[in-house]
């Protein structure tokens, strides 16, 4: 116990620093941070390719291609893969250097504040069979931001982007945070795709005005 308490753990915030020194003169492709992170597993990728669609940055064009790979990352951790693999067009996905280094620096001043609060709890979320309602959520949400609803891929990336930093800093309560943004996303879409059924394209437009509307007054 007093290991845990006293012996310095590897942070999430010198994770994306790291990454951040990457995209420093030069756009970033997907297969550098394979090749820098080496052993760390499935969380820093999970994090970083859910940036696009939960920072509040402006990144038109990622949530589809970052949804198919989230989902492939998803599909290893279902079949127990300890390492993330990726396919050779996906390691070549590359970031505008400007804005990876918008995305990344948000998300380090984020954590900057809330780091101290995350540590290691709740260690059933990180069982064999925690590991593996975390890969069914990451196939979800994957799906949901591939899907071509506007608007609607947030919610589904904040909910990969928690399961992503609970997996990191093994902390069970950011895990639990991502559960219960599952279940709203899934309610989010459900309304969605009854409004579609029923209006059809009219009934898209009036979810999608009631989105803008929510991010508005949310601004």
């Amino acid at each position: 116990m007093n290991d845990r308490d006293t012996t310095p753990r590897h942070r999430l915030s010198s994770d994306l620093k790291s990454i951040l020194a990457l995209c420093e003169h030069e756009d970033l492709r997907v297969g550098q941070m394979l090749e820098v992170l080496e052993n760390r597993g499935f969380g820093l990728l999970l994090v970083f390719l859910s940036l696009p669609s939960a920072v509040p940055v402006p990144a038109p064009g990622y949530s589809t291609p970052f949804g198919i790979v989230l989902l492939l990352l998803g599909l290893q951790m279902l079949c127990g893969r300890r390492i993330p693999w990726l396919p050779d067009w996906a390691s070549r996905i590359t970031i505008n250097r400007r804005l990876s280094q918008k995305m990344l620096g948000a998300a380090i001043r984020f954590f900057a504040k809330i780091e101290r609060l995350l540590k290691p709890r709740l260690a059933w979320t990180h069982s064999r069979g925690g590991l593996t309602v975390i890969g069914v959520l990451i196939c979800g949400m994957a799906t949901l931001m591939i899907l071509p609803i506007p608007l609607t891929n947030t919610l589904p990336a904040i909910v990969i982007f928690c399961l992503g930093v609970g997996m990191i800093e093994e902390d069970g309560y950011a895990i639990l945070l991502a559960i219960g943004g599952a279940v709203v996303a899934l309610l989010a879409y459900a309304t969605a795709f009854v409004a579609i059924a029923y209006f059809g394209l009219r009934g898209m437009e009036e979810v999608r005005e009631l989105v803008k509307g929510w991010l508005g007054r949310g601004g």
